[in-house]
């Protein structure tokens, strides 16, 4: 459909990738385009967490590579960077030259930062000789009275910046300072929707007239020995051969796949961008959030996504009917895809058969925050392509949610408006709608 424009409208205009399936824009649409996943068995991080160490892991950065190639204006400060960091960061710094940014000709006080991040943790090993200290001599059980005591003594195997390396604040702080971006800043740590949340507070900083362009994107990862540790006491991981055990949205999933991604986009104001001739890859219309729990504690993600949806759509002024398709967050998880295939069916109602629907994580996996804005520059790919990708390993749905997955080939399209759904077990939802340049 054709959508009025305004030079207020905030568009699209890089787009910065560090995924399992390539670095950077060209290698990450070759993997999409050929249908590609990234799960293997991991080299880089050492992830444990299913029985054949399978998963999403972005196995061509690595300590030498983020020195020599993706962070070499930056060698200094990696010393203060976890790998979720060193991720963000570096599809940032891509993102940027993607865009054809000139930044010295822009001032400083007008680029602000918006990024995303789970909390984060440090390997397990560097607290070891602090625990053990901390052991009880007569039974070798952990004693919490017994922490810290000694104090110096205690943590002498800790590196004294320790704690820098592990602030999911971090990323945001390392792209102002290294792109000169003095502009607002701010971090956001919700998991799954953290990606539509910094988009939504990156938008409106930009219509408020705060900055011209925003550097916005998430990182994150569940291949971490204590994220996996969590994420399996929540969620089922998924088994068998590694490019088709995530089947999301399948009538016979089996659960998910652990990964790590990272994803920037750069925002300009429409005016802003036509003024130095960017390509545009997209406009954000609408976003919305919600949140619905229950009195037992319980996060409502069905009624949380409803709200979400057909908020973001109101306040875009579309229908159900003129999306091109819908973006899921679908990992393979036989509990949480199904209260997503509903959620949606119920916003489209009468096109929820009609209007096609794509889950990405089928190539790229679940990485907790830096899943949502990497399957929506996956969208933007495609479209820039005349497709909406396939979802992968998807043979039939379930009948109680007859969605229009797109299957074995991907669909050819004109129509570049798409809606983007992430939410989280905790209940909270956030919905993004997508439309042309």
């Amino acid at each position: 459909m054709n959508m009025p424009q305004s030079e207020s409208d905030v568009v699209i205009t890089g787009i910065g990738l560090v995924t399992p399936i390539g670095i950077g824009v060209d290698p990450v649409w070759s993997s999409l385009q050929n249908g590609v996943c990234g799960f293997r068995p991991t080299e880089v991080v050492g992830f444990i967490g299913s029985p054949d160490s399978v998963g999403g892991e972005v196995s061509d950065f690595d300590d030498s590579s983020a020195k020599k190639v993706h962070l070499k204006d930056l060698r200094k400060q990696i010393k203060v960077m976890c790998r979720e960091i060193q991720l963000g960061v570096a599809s940032a710094l891509q993102a940027v030259a993607h865009s054809g940014l000139d930044m010295g000709a822009v001032s400083g006080e007008r680029i602000g930062v918006g990024f995303g991040a789970n909390l984060m943790s440090s390997p397990p090993g560097v607290l070891t000789d602090a625990c053990l200290a901390a052991a009880d001599p007569s039974t070798g059980h952990f004693d919490y009275s017994r922490w810290g005591l000694d104090g110096e003594a205690r943590f002498r195997g800790m590196e004294p910046l320790w704690l820098l390396k592990y602030l999911p604040n971090m990323p945001g702080c390392h792209i102002g300072i290294a792109l000169d971006a003095r502009g607002p800043n701010n971090s956001l740590t919700q998991e799954e929707v953290c990606g539509a949340l910094c988009l939504s507070e990156a938008a409106g900083i930009i219509r408020r007239g705060r900055a011209d362009v925003m550097i916005t994107g998430t990182t994150g990862t569940r291949l971490h020995a204590v994220k996996a540790c969590h994420h399996m006491k929540w969620d089922t991981l998924a088994d068998g051969p590694a490019d088709s055990r995530c089947r999301p949205l399948d009538r016979n999933r089996r659960g998910e796949v652990v990964a790590e991604n990272a994803c920037t986009l750069i925002l300009e104001s429409r005016a802003h961008a036509e003024a130095r001739g960017a390509k545009i890859w997209g406009t954000v219309l609408a976003t919305a959030a919600s949140c619905v729990v229950g009195a037992d504690g319980q996060g409502n993600e069905q009624a949380a996504l409803e709200a979400a949806a057909a908020t973001a759509l109101k306040k875009a002024g579309v229908t159900p009917g003129d999306l091109g398709h819908v973006n899921m967050s679908a990992s393979g998880s036989p509990e949480r895809d199904a209260y997503e295939a509903a959620a949606v069916c119920s916003v489209l109602g009468d096109s929820a058969t009609a209007v096609p629907v794509t889950a990405l994580k089928s190539y790229m996996g679940s990485s907790g925050s830096g899943s949502a804005v990497a399957e929506i520059a996956a969208s933007l790919l495609g479209l820039d392509n005349g497709v909406v990708l396939k979802t992968l390993n998807f043979e039939a749905t379930d009948s109680d949610t007859p969605l229009n997955v797109v299957r074995d080939e991907h669909l050819k399209t004109d129509n570049r408006l798409f809606l983007k759904t992430s939410v989280t077990r905790m209940g909270q939802a956030a919905a993004v709608v997508v439309g042309p340049a």
